[in-house]
């Protein structure tokens, strides 16, 4: 999409032509912290686990 090396347009140009924001081109995100995915892990156990006690009857 953006061409870092582009001859003629600069980064700044490019992102400008595609309505981004030149931190948005730089942003890199992050990882999970392992923390957050045994959290995320456990909190998914225990929804499906539970889950049939928040459902209506059809």
């Amino acid at each position: 999409m953006i061409e870092p090396d582009h001859p003629v347009l600069s980064i700044g140009k490019q992102c400008t032509l595609l309505s981004l924001s030149r931190s948005s081109f730089y942003y890199t995100p992050k990882g999970e912290t392992e923390i957050n995915l045994v959290l995320m892990r456990r909190i998914d156990e225990q929804f499906l686990v539970t889950l049939p006690l928040g459902a209506n009857p059809v």
